[in-house]
């Protein structure tokens, strides 16, 4: 059924993919694997949309299905009882790219696990997230990205961090369908996460919080 739900949203048929997700969380199956499967399907339809096979209203649809999806699953999610906030962690999808869903799926586990998080939403300017910053004051910036273009967007944003002389106050973690150890060593950031537990883990590390 795991391989259903990823061919279904990455084939556009919505019902299809609401209909199994449901049946896979009706049926006791981990809602964060549900949430992995998504974020699968969303990189095909990523990479269908690079290769010119799909266009904006493609993109679109699939962050509606993973929107509708993700309303099913995160209420199932086991939430720990509310502890104190144990860092700041700002985070956004860099400038050209316009995927929220990998990202979305960070926020709510960084929430989940004690963090205050400020989601910049996507298509966010490297001056945003420098404004952010010095607002915020967060120990942790994230970056997500899903678009090879993604690639400079997160170079130019660490770039135009450094130069505002606030480099050395945070961490930087990047992450997203097609980003990688290579990427992260590009953009000039701290680490990369290849799954949300990886974003979680990663604050923790660097904020102190206990695991």
């Amino acid at each position: 059924m795991s391989h259903e739900l990823v061919e279904a949203m990455a084939g556009m048929k919505e019902q299809e993919a609401l209909d199994l997700a449901k049946k896979m969380l009706d049926g006791g199956e981990d809602p964060l694997k549900v949430l992995d499967l998504c974020r699968e399907a969303v990189e095909v339809v990523g990479k269908r949309f690079e290769e010119g096979k799909y266009f904006l209203p493609e993109l679109m649809m699939a962050g509606e299905m993973l929107k509708q999806i993700s309303d099913m699953a995160k209420p199932l999610i086991q939430t720990e009882q509310k502890v104190e906030r144990s860092g700041k962690v700002l985070i956004g999808t860099v400038e050209g790219d316009i995927h929220d869903i990998g990202k979305d799926i960070v926020v709510f586990l960084l929430d989940v696990n004690g963090f205050e998080v400020h989601d910049l939403g996507v298509d966010v300017p490297r001056q945003k997230f420098v404004d952010a910053i010095k607002e915020v004051q967060p120990q942790v910036v994230g970056m997500s990205g899903l678009l090879t273009l993604a690639y400079d967007a997160m170079k130019n944003t660490v770039e135009a961090i450094e130069e505002s002389g606030l480099r050395d106050k945070v961490k930087i973690m990047i992450g997203g369908g097609g980003m990688s150890e290579e990427v992260r060593a590009y953009a000039g950031a701290d680490a990369y996460g290849g799954d949300a537990m990886a974003a979680v883990n990663l604050s923790k590390e660097w904020t102190g919080a206990s695991s």
